[in-house]
């Protein structure tokens, strides 16, 4: 649970209880207090750079605001922005000579704040003395890292007092932030750090090495994740990817789509609220604590797994998520933009599946050749006149629903709504679903003895 979309600055001890109290009623893991919880941080033009609790917002310190947290059974989190300062902060007054701009002429604002000379191994220190104090005070869990504005006027003070060539500065800028992430790491090596950088605009090899979560996108509309994370997905596992369900209308886009999209579009990854529970009506908070309870169950195959993204079609859009073993195959289908012009046979393929191989598909066997030629069928999409069969109705809906259940000896998955694949050499399920659940089927699983994944490492 992530305070930002909640309450943004205008946060406080007893405002923050009650949104914790109420993402734990959901089963929630971790309580992330984001912008705003330092120095006098009331909008984002002040207080980079002073890492110590404002006490206005937290009277009793933020050490004892993580014990609160830590007593109701989650783990706790906080937002920085190690690598920047605003004019009017105390580390700005102390350390002017920590900044990156040039010695004389004009020089670049980004949302009111500057860059500091992570070149400079003393500017490094003194940023993370600050934050050792918070780590140990909160016993922290978990750094949200962000980064909000470029380099500009890219020029070391400290690199000119060395007599180096600035062309080494931003080689030398992300050895300093490497050397920070090695401090904390070192240092507190339970800590997991979130990298962000204003969503996604750091996300390499090199900073995974140290921040294996990032925060996908600042965009959290569900409509808009659909292209964002599915272009994530060509190079890096959803063990990275970082989801938020938010509230609507979206606070990016202004755009309505229903709770049930925005879970199943951020389940594909790491799956986090950033919404006002307070504000929420009981069936929503129902909905919301059914989702992370089958996400839960799922975690195994989205965080070890990988996501198969099918080609685009015109009106929907369909994921597949393939277990590290390829034993178990998860596919979901997103109707974007509602048309009347539909087929009743579109199919999406099943990656993987071996045709000589037979599978069961809700108790019936078929040729793995059969399945792999013609794939499985895409949930009937509305067309004005098929109310009553149709699963996609209107603009950007999804029907994306699970639960576990034990079949006999079998530790299988049925999803309401999905279709169970399972290779015929093991046991079918011995319950089957009727006509009405089978023209619901919106999605699959599908179970193989065979195959295996590539896995990163740390995975």
């Amino acid at each position: 649970m992530n305070s930002w979309e909640a309450m943004y600055f205008d946060l406080n001890e007893k405002k923050l209880l009650r949104l914790a109290e109420e993402a734990r009623a959901l089963g929630v893991d971790c309580f992330v207090v984001d912008d705003g919880w330092f120095g006098h941080r009331d909008n984002d033009r002040s207080s980079l750079g002073d890492w110590h609790t404002d006490r206005k917002k937290f009277p009793e310190g933020l050490g004892a605001f993580a014990r609160k947290i830590h007593a109701a059974g989650m783990q706790f989190g906080l937002w920085f922005e190690p690598e920047m300062v605003n004019e009017d902060a105390a580390f700005y007054a102390a350390h002017p000579a920590f900044v990156v701009r040039p010695p004389q002429g004009r020089y670049s604002y980004g949302r009111g704040q500057l860059v500091l000379d992570f070149a400079n191994p003393a500017c490094v220190d003194a940023v993370y003395a600050q934050m050792k104090t918070i780590i140990e005070q909160t016993k922290l869990d978990y750094i949200k890292w962000d980064m909000n504005r470029d380099v500009t006027e890219a020029y070391s003070p400290y690199l000119a007092s060395q007599g180096r060539s600035q062309k080494e500065f931003y080689h030398r800028y992300i050895q300093g932030v490497y050397a920070l992430h090695e401090k904390i790491a070192n240092d507190f090596p339970h800590v997991l750090v979130e990298g962000c950088a204003s969503g996604g605009g750091r996300f390499d090899a090199g900073i995974l090495y140290y921040a294996p979560q990032i925060w996908t996108s600042d965009n959290t509309d569900a409509f808009a994740r659909l292209d964002i994370q599915a272009g994530c997905a060509l190079a890096y596992p959803m063990a990275c990817m970082s989801n938020h369900i938010s509230a609507v209308p979206n606070h990016q886009t202004f755009r309505k789509t229903s709770l049930t999209m925005r879970e199943h579009v951020a389940v594909f990854g790491i799956l986090g609220l950033e919404l006002d529970l307070c504000q929420c009506a009981p069936k929503e908070k129902e909905q919301l604590k059914r989702a992370i309870a089958e996400y839960k169950a799922m975690q195994p195959l989205i965080l070890n797994g990988t996501l198969y993204v099918h080609p685009k079609h015109e009106g929907w859009r369909a994921w597949t998520a393939i277990a590290r073993n390829k034993a178990t195959y998860l596919t979901g289908f997103y109707s974007t933009v509602a048309d009347l012009r539909v087929s009743r046979n579109e199919r999406v393929c099943v990656p993987g599946v071996e045709a000589n191989a037979k599978y069961t598909i809700e108790g019936c066997s078929i040729d793995g050749a059969v399945l792999k030629a013609g794939g499985l069928r895409v949930p009937l999409r509305f067309n004005g006149a098929n109310g009553e069969m149709a699963v996609l109705k209107g603009d950007f809906c999804s029907a994306l629903t699970w639960k576990r259940e034990k079949t006999g000896d079998e530790d299988v998955f049925k999803i309401p709504g999905w279709l169970l694949v399972g290779r015929g050499d093991e046991r079918p399920a011995k319950r089957r679903l009727g006509r009405k659940t089978i023209r619901k089927h919106h999605g699959h699983v599908v179970s193989d003895a065979k195959g295996g994944f590539l896995r990163r490492r740390g995975a």
